[in-house]
């Protein structure tokens, strides 16, 4: 599991795609990300209602790893605060 958002920055560069464990907090009072050793704590402010928050969760990882929005996805967990997103270069 990545440490910081450089290396998962260089994970995905030398990946085809890369998957990482989220669990996300959605109505957080600020966006924050938190590299844990199981997984990546990821802070919303969006509510978890209507996939508002998986879609902020998407936004923001696209402009941490200055990427498009298009090479982040959900593969696992849309109704869940324990997701499995994939990013491709």
């Amino acid at each position: 599991m990545p440490k910081s958002i450089e290396e998962l920055n260089e994970l995905v560069k030398n990946n085809d795609g890369y998957r990482i464990n989220v669990k996300v907090v959605a109505n957080s009072k600020s966006n924050s990300i938190e590299f844990l050793d199981e997984y990546i704590k990821i802070k919303i402010t969006q509510q978890a209602i209507e996939g508002k928050a998986n879609k902020a969760i998407i936004q923001y990882l696209s402009e941490l790893l200055g990427i498009s929005k298009t090479k982040i996805s959900i593969v696992k967990g849309e109704k869940s605060s324990i997701k499995i997103i994939e990013i491709k270069k």
